[in-house]
């Protein structure tokens, strides 16, 4: 049962658009998706409560007390939200399940710093080389200058990127209805699901 988690101690950097569109992607190729959220906003919980009864299901995955428990049986696929500032105990429970850790981050000055830190953290972590660990660019704005320092600088972390995702209402108006890019028309988000094909390929590698 794959553990994909979700992380960077930075906020608004886009972990939970990231997490639902993850979970909506193995839903929708008819895996048993369970869904956890230990942010105390519950982002992802609430946006699983918006979800329509007739989309691919994707289950809650109750996180009680700061403490992660173990998903019920038939669950094939968990994905994990976690919440900004995730450092010490609560990133070793959360390394504890993992398999692999998708990083988002924007073009951003202080993305781009806690990034730095939060991978150099991850490496030096007891479990850092047995977790598959991608970078994801969020909100991309194409031939920016902040876009070009983001490429530059990643080109120069030990990390790979995964994905450039483009900034686009896309995301904001499906996720306002419990929806990911795999519940509506290919025709109506046909170039995200483009930016995400070598994203799915390291999700299912």
């Amino acid at each position: 049962m794959p553990v994909i988690v979700i992380a960077n101690p930075k906020g608004g950097v886009g972990k939970s658009t990231l997490a639902t569109n993850v979970a909506g992607c193995l839903a929708a190729a008819g895996h048993a998706v369970m869904l956890g959220d230990v942010d105390r906003q519950q982002s992802s919980r609430q946006w699983l409560a918006l979800r329509p009864a007739q989309r691919p299901p994707i289950r809650g995955w109750d996180v009680a007390n700061d403490h992660i428990v173990r998903p019920p049986k038939g669950t094939s696929h968990v994905v994990l939200d976690t919440p900004a500032g995730l450092h010490g105990k609560r990133l070793d429970a959360v390394l504890r399940i993992a398999d692999k850790l998708l990083v988002p981050l924007q073009p951003s000055l202080f993305d781009i710093q806690a990034t730095h830190a939060f991978v150099q953290e991850l490496r030096a972590h007891k479990r850092g080389g047995d977790i598959a660990v991608g970078l994801v660019g969020m909100r991309v704005r194409e031939h920016t200058r902040a876009n070009e320092q983001l490429h530059a600088y990643l080109a120069t972390l030990p990390v790979p990127v995964v994905a450039w995702l483009r900034d686009t209402q896309n995301y904001v108006q499906l996720a306002a209805h419990g929806l990911t890019l795999w519940d509506v028309a290919p025709s109506r988000v046909e170039r995200d699901l483009e930016q995400w094909a070598p994203l799915q390929d390291w999700i299912t590698a």
